[in-house]
């Protein structure tokens, strides 16, 4: 299987889950207007699965370093298995939790709430789990990122019709999501072998973990994505008839999502061997920042906002790049 060793190139692949991670949310804006989240949902889970299969059967089969993927398969244990399978329950569930705070409490609590509670749960799980790298630089630079997220969701409030209520419903939504974003990585990661040329027997290396969490994804979203269409958290129930009364193209936009945050994650478990898990997650946790440039420079989401934003734009933007550097460096110094 196709193995990195090089820590700058771990660094690019990390950077690379940032741009996916930070981005797969985009295909949502081209599906039609009035296709509920929960519909698009499915084709979501659907195009991450079909992309970790298509990875494994290609880079997880070529080379020599390490096990095939369908060998890696063949020999995990049920352990590593339930593991990653549910890692990938876990993701699910604070992936829809994050949609219904957005659409509760709006981007200004959700985000600095959540993610920022997600990315240092996660940071300092991992990193108690497997110390690489200098723990008072990453944390140094986890918390720099951690303030761009809150600056971020400062400068959303200040758009003109935000959510301005910081209500107890939205509140607890945020705080959940941001617990069980903050879990999920840690399970897939105690699925997975550290050295490719010695892998331990029952485990799993990246391309093998990944798509079974992939499976994990798919098979809970049949309990959260269910439970979310009969009791939404916004508007009125959809029923699955909805489901297949939309085109080609509108499913093709989920799938597309799907292979987006698919090609993110895989990379990421790729990037952590000469990374480090804690590292990894870290920096791919930075894909809110990613978010926001679409929203600034792309989507122009603060064209009307009040005179002083573009200061606090400026701030988190830096406050990002510094917090990224210390992350990156933390693992050489």
């Amino acid at each position: 299987m196709f193995v990195v060793h090089s820590y700058p190139l771990a660094v690019v692949l990390c950077v690379i889950t940032m741009l996916c991670w930070g981005s797969w949310a985009n295909t949502r804006k081209l599906a039609r207007k009035n296709w509920r989240f929960e519909l698009f949902y499915w084709d979501y889970a659907l195009g991450v699965l079909l992309l970790t299969l298509a990875l494994g059967i290609t880079l997880g089969s070529s080379g020599t370093e390490g096990r095939s993927f369908a060998a890696d398969l063949a020999q995990a244990s049920a352990a590593g298995v339930g593991s990653a399978l549910l890692g990938g329950g876990i993701f699910n569930l604070a992936n829809i939790l994050l949609v219904a705070a957005i659409e509760v409490a709006g981007m200004a609590v959700a985000f600095p709430v959540g993610i920022g509670l997600a990315l240092i749960i996660g940071v300092i799980v991992n990193y108690l789990a497997t110390p690489l790298g200098n723990g008072p630089l990453l944390a140094i630079g986890v918390l720099l990122v951690t303030l761009a997220i809150v600056l971020d969701a400062t400068a959303y409030r200040r758009l003109p019709g935000a959510a301005a209520g910081l209500s107890t419903k939205g509140l607890v939504l945020s705080v959940a999501c941001g617990v069980f974003m903050g879990m999920f990585y840690r399970f897939v990661a105690a699925a997975m072998y550290g050295d490719p040329f010695h892998p331990d027997p029952g485990k799993m290396g990246p391309y093998a973990a990944v798509f079974v969490f992939a499976v994990g994804v798919f098979l809970s979203n049949f309990v959260w994505n269910t439970l979310a269409m009969k009791k939404p958290f916004v508007g009125t129930p959809v029923s699955f008839a909805s489901y297949f009364q939309g085109d080609f193209r509108t499913h093709l936009t989920g799938i597309l999502g799907g292979c987006i945050w698919g090609i993110g994650m895989s990379l990421n478990l790729i990037a952590s061997g000469p990374a480090g898990f804690a590292i990894s997650y870290g920096l791919g946790q930075g894909a809110t920042m990613i978010a926001a440039c679409w929203g600034v420079f792309i989507w122009k989401e603060f064209a009307t906002a009040p005179a002083g934003t573009s200061k606090l734009l400026t701030a988190m933007f830096a406050s990002f790049v510094s917090g990224l550097a210390l992350i990156v460096l933390a693992r050489t110094l």
